[in-house]
């Protein structure tokens, strides 16, 4: 696809074939609407009942949504406001940044890596923004002028409360509280996924994100303040995400469900597009130490409940081509 997705939903009289979604009974069924758990992470220190709840959200839903982070939420929409502004950015300026035709950073699409792949209805600008070493700033917008500056800002303080969530995720199961942590390593990188979905005339048609589970370890979410479209997938249904305002929604990825044996379920999730209105995001993967091997802590591994995964090294590499090929890339983990 050499035009984005923006530029083809101003121009579309006809939906392309490729974005059409194919029947997949394993997410068939209708969204319901739901209250995902609200998790007050300044009490997540202090109150067992908070870490108790805590707990079973993340084993029912696997995702929260964070409130009292430590972070305001004037900043919060200054975060809002540059993402807005990249995306507001004329085409021409935009592809000064287009990821290189077999690299992940940079501005436009996923790989396409099939003929028969179904096309997300999206643009996404994706970058490593942690450690600050690893950067490629060709791929960084100048414009918003402050958009480096705003994007390092917000990662740093994801990072404090990446550490209190892993902490707490650790506690909350009685193991030492940075046996996770530990796992994690002190080289762990932190990817950031701009999202843009424009309005879309046949919405039950596409979908902004397919089904999938994220590779990290954990994923923070910036919403959109207005315009509502993830779910996740339970017990066989779709149940829509809501906005709370000034909330990040949190879920873990397949590392920790390695790490906890299975104990915490990663999410099944996807996005849908609306038909009047753009949705813009902001992803934050907290990712693991690539050099190092993950496994299940062995304080859960007992005769009742033996080692369900092998110790893996993980890639961004590996999960996206088990993502674009419809695969979640835990099912290479377990034994």
């Amino acid at each position: 696809m050499n035009n984005q997705v923006q530029e083809i939903a101003a121009d579309c009289d006809q939906l392309p074939e490729r974005f059409i979604r194919k029947d997949d009974e394993e997410y068939a069924g209708e969204s319901c609407p739901t209250e995902i758990p609200v998790i007050d992470v300044s009490l997540l220190t202090s109150s067992h009942l908070e870490l108790d709840r805590l707990k079973s959200a993340v084993r029912t839903w696997g995702c929260f949504q964070a409130i009292n982070r430590g972070i305001e939420g004037s900043f919060l929409d200054k975060v809002r406001e540059v993402r807005k502004l990249f995306f507001n950015l004329s085409a021409e300026e935009k592809k000064k940044y287009l990821r290189e035709e077999d690299g992940l950073e940079g501005y436009g699409n996923d790989m396409v890596l099939s003929d028969h792949q179904t096309l997300d209805w999206t643009d996404r600008l994706y970058l490593t923004v942690l450690p600050q070493d690893q950067q490629r700033l060709q791929f960084w917008p100048q414009n918003p002028t402050n958009f480096r500056e705003v994007v390092d800002e917000y990662c740093s303080k994801i990072e404090l409360i990446n550490e209190v969530i892993l902490k707490a995720l650790a506690r909350s199961l009685n193991l030492e509280e940075n046996c996770f942590l530990d796992q994690y390593g002190t080289t762990s990188k932190m990817m950031a996924r701009f999202n843009y979905y424009p309005p879309c005339s046949w919405p039950d048609k596409v979908l902004g994100v397919k089904p999938h589970s994220d590779g990290s370890a954990v994923t923070y979410l910036l919403q959109d303040k207005e315009v509502e479209g993830l779910q996740v997938l339970k017990d066989g249904q779709w149940f829509g995400v809501p906005i709370v305002p000034d909330a990040l929604t949190i879920n873990v990825g397949d590392q920790i469900e390695i790490m906890s044996n299975g104990i915490f379920k990663i999410p099944i999730h996807r996005v849908l597009v609306n038909s009047k209105n753009q949705r813009i995001t902001l992803a934050l993967f907290c990712m693991p130490q690539t050099e190092k091997y993950v496994g299940p802590v062995d304080g859960l591994i007992t005769d009742d409940t033996p080692r369900l995964y092998k110790n893996v090294t993980f890639s961004v590499d590996f999960y996206f081509k088990n993502y674009q090929q419809g695969k979640r890339s835990i099912d290479a983990c377990k034994i």
